[in-house]
């Protein structure tokens, strides 16, 4: 079963060294393009916590958890907004990777998101796994509902809760609609996913240049997002000048929205702008451009 699994998994997307592939070109010969995305969940304080800060007291979990869940909370409060002046101030939109249950519970987020003409991305209805969701079409289809009816306009990408996908969640994910996904984390270019349902295009997405990865787990100096970030796009750059890459930067309110880290995020912007050759697009724009490029083919 296990090797069956993991046969599958490969054979989504096939190995295809970014070396060997048709040339792709962006507008004015470009040699970045870079994609923000917000990630925006609802925790709940009676459940057990997707992350922690604090560990339990003695060591034994207890519920509420008030501590770690208003730790999220601050995000939403306070750090959200953080996000949203630094991108309007520099005529930047980014993807908000959101819960369909954030809507609800974060209305003036979403409306500023809505407001401000950021790209709006499915990452499930509650914040948990997909391989612990009862039922993946229910929850896929309650968010993409949820955004739509919020917005006008169902959501093309989807990123899942911890970047999860069980087996059958590409197929899933194709037949409801949704165009792209940001949960493979293997390239520097979008790539197509097969699926038995219809077209799926992986948009590159990072475990990288992730606040979640560099903050909340490695527990890295506050200013690690502007120094790999800064390292991170000079290679890019670099490369880019042969073939196009794309870079993505994924970040959380709790996270990169809090006083001593969100200059770093500002001064990472700052540093890209000052380059020419960038294209700052949403998710979307990155895969009309790809598969623009490619005629759409899915393989």
């Amino acid at each position: 079963m296990t090797d069956a699994v993991g046969a599958s998994v490969r054979s989504r997307i096939p190995y295809q060294p970014i070396t060997q592939r048709p040339a792709l070109t962006l507008p004015g010969n470009a040699r970045v393009a870079v994609w923000t995305i917000v990630n925006v969940e609802a925790w709940n304080p009676a459940a057990a916590m997707p992350r922690s800060v604090l560990p339990p007291p003695m060591g034994v979990p207890m519920l509420p958890d008030v501590p770690n869940w208003a730790w999220h909370e601050y995000g939403m409060r306070v750090g959200f907004w953080r996000f949203l002046d630094a991108l309007k101030s520099r005529d930047l939109k980014a993807t908000l990777a959101i819960n369909g249950s954030a809507i609800e519970a974060y209305p003036q987020a979403a409306e500023a998101a809505l407001s401000a003409g950021w790209e709006f991305m499915g990452h499930g209805f509650h914040q948990k796994p997909m391989h612990k969701v009862d039922d993946q079409v229910e929850a896929i289809a309650r968010t993409m509902e949820a955004i739509k009816d919020f917005s006008g306009k169902a959501p093309r990408g989807w990123e899942s809760p911890g970047i999860t996908e069980t087996d059958e969640t590409a197929d899933f994910l194709a037949s409801a609609g949704i165009e792209y996904v940001a949960d493979w984390v293997l390239d520097d270019q979008p790539v197509p996913i097969k699926t038995k349902t219809g077209r799926l295009t992986s948009v590159p997405y990072t475990v990288e240049i992730n606040d979640v990865v560099m903050t909340a787990v490695q527990g890295q100096p506050s200013d690690e997002i502007f120094r790999r970030g800064k390292d991170h796009f000079e290679r890019l750059w670099q490369e880019g000048a042969e073939t196009p890459r794309v870079m993505a930067i994924s970040i959380h309110p709790y996270l990169t929205g809090v006083p001593h880290r969100i200059k770093y995020l500002e001064k990472l912007y700052d540093f890209i702008l000052g380059h020419e050759g960038v294209q700052m697009w949403t998710g979307e724009e990155i895969l009309d451009w790809y598969l623009g490029q490619t005629g759409g083919q899915t393989e």
